[in-house]
């Protein structure tokens, strides 16, 4: 953060707020991992306060783990899904053939 100053007043330079992640937050935690994706949340929340409490290194770091739980909660929600779906097929197709069904 840069200090310059004019006619003996102190004016500060804020560094570029942080992304907050909140919409990424959110929609991950509806589509993909609830518990992940409210972690996420609760961090992305957090840059908006941090950056106008003028916090500008705790809103950088609320914004980096605001991401990696949106991160993690897509991958597990993705995974999860590809998980099922791969078993439902894996299972639908047997239990298929066990019935005399070709496919």
């Amino acid at each position: 953060m840069e200090i310059y100053e004019q006619n003996n007043n102190r004016y500060y330079n804020a560094p570029p707020r942080p992304k907050t992640w909140l919409a990424s937050s959110i929609l991950t935690t509806i589509f993909c991992c609830l518990p992940f994706g409210i972690v996420g949340i609760v961090y992305a929340a957090q840059v908006s306060a941090n950056y106008e409490a003028g916090r500008y290194e705790e809103a950088e770091r609320a914004s980096r783990i605001a991401r990696n739980w949106t991160i993690a909660s897509f991958l597990f929600g993705g995974g999860f899904y590809l998980i099922c779906l791969l078993l439902y097929y894996i299972f639908g197709i047997s239990l298929l053939t066990l019935s005399g069904i070709t496919v």
